[in-house]
């Protein structure tokens, strides 16, 4: 899905957003710049606000996110690793633990002879 969906963004939107020609950036703002952090931090706390979600939701929510999905879905620690730019694998075994936890809690509301 992604794949496509940045195929339909190279060849629909991006053409649409850009200004110069020689802008490298993959991801480009409203007025054709490259999109900033400060500027991806803006264009997600409003679509937090639009569906109503109370709790905070930052860039790094987000990352957190998607690392734990990716392990529960089975990548490789290392994998994710080299995804997040983690120096230390520690690091990303935090997430690891998180993820163990989730599954303990699934398998306890689920499985029969669990309780």
């Amino acid at each position: 899905h992604a794949v496509e969906r940045l195929a339909t963004y190279l060849n629909e939107g991006r053409p649409k957003l850009l200004r110069d020609d020689d802008e490298q950036a993959l991801f480009l703002n409203h007025r054709g710049r490259r999109l900033t952090r400060q500027g991806l931090w803006l264009i997600i706390r409003k679509y937090v606000e639009e569906v109503g979600i109370k709790t905070p939701v930052t860039p790094h929510t987000l990352r957190h996110s998607f690392a734990t999905h990716l392990l529960n879905g089975g990548a490789d620690v290392r994998e994710v690793q080299g995804l997040l730019g983690h120096a230390n694998i520690s690091t990303t075994q935090v997430y690891t633990q998180l993820s163990q936890e989730r599954l303990r809690e699934v398998y306890d509301e689920a499985h029969p002879r669990a309780r």
